[in-house]
């Protein structure tokens, strides 16, 4: 549906959010949202960011669709407590980045990881007969140490996906490949430091950046209010989980524990403590 020119929509700054792990579900309601925002005319795009990143191919699709979408209108990220890895690449998408000076950000790199229960196994008498087409077709099985081979062929494809990111850091941020790689470690940093190293281009608030894009639109940003563009969740869970605090955090962790089974063996640009 082509949402019709409207003034309301051209005197605000769209808001949409990404937070918690990046994953297929982010990446659906994040493009939708951003094409909610380019149908409306929005002028400017308010993106608060609060992520440790998550896997690669979302990542990538979200920060795409920024690229283009800023072609069109100005588009600020807004670092909160944390964007680290995914989250600063998904940052890289927009036009400017502001964060607050102790946000969490950095751990810019790739990490893979895969489940071994050899010995498990072992113990209650467990093995699995593996008819395959080649030597590597079940690379990262959960019954086996790695090969040498293998350990090589998955870190080729690490490296391929580290250059990925520090290629479109350098890019977005106007710096050289060996000044990226020369932070880029896997290393966590504040906002403060995060500036001074070229990553974002100021140090505010949330309603800071919803200020600046105000101005950069064109727009009065003393009036300028903010449209928070989301999907509804319905009614019955609304009230749930604005009820308990402890139903929310256990929904959280059942969502960590999700990612964690399907993102095994997946690359990720995530952050994890």
């Amino acid at each position: 549906m082509v949402w019709p020119f409207t003034p309301r929509f051209c005197k605000q700054v769209a808001r949409v959010e990404i937070t918690g792990i990046i994953n297929g579900a982010t990446r659906t309601r994040v493009l939708k949202a951003l094409k909610t925002v380019e149908e409306r005319k929005f002028p400017a795009l308010l993106l608060r960011i609060d992520s440790p990143g998550g896997t690669v191919g979302d990542s990538q699709e979200i920060y795409e669709a920024l690229k283009r979408l800023r072609q069109k209108i100005k588009v600020i990220a807004s670092f909160g407590n944390i964007s680290a890895s995914g989250g600063v690449y998904v940052g890289m998408g927009a036009s400017q980045i502001m964060a607050n000076p102790g946000t969490i950000t950095g751990s810019i790199g790739v990490i893979l990881r895969g489940n071994n229960l050899e010995r498990l196994l072992d113990k209650i008498g467990i093995s699995f007969k593996v008819i395959k087409s080649g030597p590597y077709k079940d690379i990262l099985a959960f019954d086996r140490e790695l090969t040498e081979p293998e350990q090589s062929i998955l870190q080729e494809m690490i490296d391929v996906s580290y250059q990925q990111f520090v290629q479109t850091v350098a890019e977005a941020r106007n710096l050289t490949i060996e000044a990226v790689r020369s932070f880029a470690d896997g290393r966590i940093f504040t906002g403060q430091q995060a500036l001074a190293l070229g990553v974002i281009d100021r140090l505010g608030t949330e309603e800071d950046a919803r200020r600046w894009a105000a101005e950069l639109a064109g727009l009065d940003p003393e009036k300028t209010p903010v449209f928070t563009i989301e999907d509804r969740k319905p009614p019955l869970s609304r009230l749930v989980f604005n009820r308990s605090r402890t139903l929310a955090g256990m929904e959280a962790g059942m969502q960590w524990l999700e990612f964690e089974l399907a993102s095994s063996g997946l690359p990720l640009w995530l952050y994890r403590p």
